[in-house]
């Protein structure tokens, strides 16, 4: 793990990581560490302003530490700059009609008028970022990342408005300069647009975060020999037929002839949706009505039971 002090997403400085394998030729940022919500106090974020500059300032320095392939998670942004915090500190230049550079964060995005990517393409020479998402949001619209994610970030109705008008000007913009329209990609509107821009100005590969995790793990070869997965996440709902980890963890092992069972913190999937995503059963790990809260105060003991469960319904079809 690396550490490096970085600016937030309100421009104050943080501490951020990120890790580095393969003997530092292979780096994995999470931009929540350098951009993330959680890193301001509740309801103090402004989604107009704030930026991903730190989290360029991560990949940025593990370029420098020998990187050649980075792996980029962006869920949990407080941003909604379409990654252009990030792709400026990595060297690229956004300007307003009059040759001055953009304000950081997403708002000022409707200004923008040019982009001069000779620096950051020269930084990125023999450099491979691969943007890892789950969610496959447009860019703009009612399903993009303005008007789903932005009120999360605290942008008022209105700030809706702004930001999703910002990112459309800013598609224009890069489709014009780069030739690339990000506009209805799938996922293009993840982390407040951070998929559309690294997409577009960088030349960075938008892949399912799953599916790119299992690749990472070498996660077939563990499935030889294996009789049974068991998976899970906090919530088993439709959001996980649409590529979140349990399914891609299902769907892998029943190409291997491999039974995956699931624990999860609440089980909203009927028996056949279970079946489309591959999972043989679930299991809650909730016995009962209880806050949230306190699950998560006692997710150990709550987990540890739930697996016995399933430990004891195992032993008895064994035992038949």
């Amino acid at each position: 793990m690396i550490s490096r002090e970085v600016h937030g997403p309100d421009g104050k400085l943080v501490n951020a990581s990120y890790g580095q394998l393969s003997g530092g030729s292979l780096a994995v940022i999470e931009l929540a560490q350098a951009s993330g919500l959680a890193l301001l106090p509740s309801g103090t974020n402004d989604p107009l302003t704030a930026t991903t500059y730190g989290t360029g300032e991560l990949i940025g320095n593990a370029i420098e530490r020998g990187a050649r392939r980075i792996i980029l998670a962006i869920g949990g942004s407080a941003t909604n700059d379409a990654g252009v915090g990030a792709l400026t500190a990595l060297g690229a230049v956004f300007t307003d009609a009059e040759g001055r550079p953009l304000s950081p964060g997403g708002e000022a995005l409707s200004s923008l008028a040019n982009i001069d990517t000779t620096a950051l393409h020269k930084r990125l020479t023999g450099v491979t970022i691969e943007i890892a998402s789950d969610v496959r949001n447009p860019l703009c619209g009612p399903g993009g990342a303005s008007a789903v994610y932005g009120p999360q970030k605290g942008a008022s109705p209105k700030d809706v408005r702004t930001l999703d008008d910002a990112l459309r000007h800013f598609a224009d913009v890069t489709a014009a300069a780069t030739g690339v329209d990000v506009r209805d990609v799938p996922g293009a509107g993840a982390a407040g647009g951070v998929g559309a821009g690294f997409l577009a100005v960088s030349g960075a590969l938008l892949r399912p975060g799953a599916e790119l995790v299992l690749e990472v793990l070498d996660f077939d070869r563990h499935l030889s020999g294996a009789d049974i997965v068991v998976t899970g996440e906090g919530k088993l709902d439709r959001q996980t037929l649409v590529g979140k980890a349990p399914y891609a963890v299902a769907q892998a092992a029943r190409a291997r002839g491999v039974p995956t069972v699931a624990i999860a913190g609440a089980i909203e999937c009927s028996a056949a949706e279970l079946d489309e995503a591959g999972i043989a059963c679930a299991i809650p790990a909730v016995p009962g009505p209880m806050s949230v809260e306190e699950a998560m105060q006692r997710s150990e003991d709550l987990v540890t039971a739930a697996s016995e469960m399933l430990a004891r319904a195992l032993r008895l079809r064994l035992s038949r």
